[in-house]
């Protein structure tokens, strides 16, 4: 099935499924025999290549709920394209003297002069960019397959549905699939994965509030708070100021059960408690990182407690591990020039420690982050904001990217102009899932299970961008 993955011997073939059999129990899945076996066999085979000892990888995702607005984060700034940048958001533009310190320098220039700053608030990302672990990908969102202006227009294609609704299309970023999705593409990608975690529990991690890019067919997505695994309230200590309400407590929830969804629900409590336990062990177990956050940055809280499960992966016994982060309040209708320059400090600022995180604990090669948002926005102002769009700018970030580079090609800027579907709302070049096939080939997935984990990636001759 996996032609480019190693055979392991018959024993470690065993144990592999072995493992990945517990890993399924450990989650808690009733599904078909043949559904398991089927998983359990693309697990095994994906987890064979992780025989290094070392060999641990990490995606991070940082999603941006509300649709970032793109020409405010990533700005034009040479001189022609930043006058059309002006004369469609005059009121909301951000002016040239204020851009000279992000000047993105690449390391092979656009063609045609183009050049781009980042917003004057990502400023401690430019050391990044410049240091090549940092790219910039161009106009990229969801798509079914490449789409151009007319088969839009003409309606002739299959589209996402429901384009410029949030839950909609958060969905299809996360998952590739409508709303109501039950698993998102990173969650899949942990499918192949878990059975090369001893504690297949930590394979997919959320700080981010439940989201259907950590779930998988088979991985549950396990929940964390920025101040770690949150415990029974009674378990570990006393109940009510008593220790035989404490003992009551720790009986009733543990104790067999001979109807079927109740011991389903005291397995799945046992399972919260054991993982508490490990995770806080882990975390206890760690040194301290050097490397300062900015305080009052939701964002940075939730980027220090994922640095710090990767300082502690040898202890929660991982090789591959899926993360979410999340930041809200991008729906900026109204009120951008006051409220969008603070997230972007706030996006900026949180990165910027993660990244230096990943230096200072010798991972940065091991670990990628991007960025992600429901979609993109208008280009033309309403009022002082800008409405749902669709095409966005996104950042790639790690040690393995190749960096100080634009992925994609530089949009025109106009109204209802050729790359845009109207109001300057960017008509993608760049699919999702061509970003997602990108990192799950540097995270170890083969190109015949990427056709399964992406379900429109076979729609696109080009399948890796090209930024590892």
């Amino acid at each position: 099935m996996h032609p480019k993955v190693q055979v392991l011997e018959k024993n470690q073939s065993r144990r592999s499924f072995l493992k990945t059999g517990l890993g399924f129990s450990v989650a808690g899945v009733a599904a078909p025999l043949a559904l398991n076996l089927a998983a359990m066999a693309e697990a095994a085979a994906a987890s064979s290549a992780l025989t290094s000892s070392d060999d641990y990888k990490a995606i991070v995702c940082l999603f941006m709920y509300g649709g970032n607005d793109y020409a405010n984060t990533l700005v034009p700034y040479d001189a022609p394209s930043h006058a059309a940048y002006t004369s469609f958001r005059s009121n909301l533009a951000i002016d040239l003297p204020f851009l000279s310190d992000t000047l993105l320098k690449p390391a092979s220039p656009l063609a045609n002069g183009r050049q781009y700053a980042l917003a004057p608030e990502l400023f401690s990302l430019i050391p990044i960019f410049d240091a090549a672990q940092m790219s910039v990908i161009l106009n990229v969102g969801t798509l079914v397959q490449p789409t151009t202006k007319a088969q839009y227009t003409s309606a002739s294609v299959p589209l996402p549905p429901k384009l410029f609704s949030h839950n909609d299309q958060q969905s299809y970023w996360q998952s590739s699939y409508p709303e109501g999705a039950t698993s998102g593409w990173g969650g899949r990608m942990g499918d192949l994965f878990q059975s090369a975690n001893s504690k297949a529990a930590f394979t997919c991690i959320g700080l981010g509030g439940n989201a259907v890019y950590l779930t998988g067919k088979y991985t549950s997505q396990y929940q964390l708070s920025t101040s770690g695994s949150v415990q029974i309230n009674g378990i570990k200590s006393a109940l009510f100021g008593s220790s035989a309400c404490q003992a009551a407590l720790n009986k009733m929830i543990v104790s067999p059960s001979n109807h079927m969804l109740e011991q389903e629900y005291i397995k799945t409590t046992a399972r919260s408690i054991d993982a508490h336990d490990q995770i806080s062990a882990a975390l206890a177990s760690i040194g301290p990182i050097t490397t300062p956050y900015p305080i009052n940055n939701s964002l940075s809280d939730q980027l220090q407690v994922v640095a710090k499960l990767i300082a502690a992966r040898s202890s929660l016994g991982v090789k591959r591990q899926v993360f979410f982060v999340s930041l809200g309040g991008f729906d900026n209708h109204t009120g951008l020039t006051k409220y969008h320059p603070g997230l972007m400090q706030l996006v900026g600022d949180a990165m910027s420690s993660f990244y230096k995180t990943t230096v200072e604990l010798g991972v940065a090669q091991q670990v990628t982050t991007f960025t992600a948002s429901d979609f993109g926005r208008t280009l033309l102002s309403n009022s002082d904001g800008s409405d749902h769009g669709w095409g966005s700018m996104h950042f790639v970030v790690g040690g393995a990217v190749k960096g100080q580079k634009f992925i994609g090609t530089p949009p025109v800027i106009a109204n209802s102009g050729p790359d845009d579907v109207g109001q300057g709302r960017l008509l993608p070049s760049l699919s999702v899932d061509q970003v997602a096939g990108t990192l799950a080939t540097w995270f170890g997935v083969s190109a015949l299970d990427q056709l399964s984990i992406l379900p429109n990636l076979k729609n696109f001759s080009q399948k890796d961008l090209g930024f590892f």
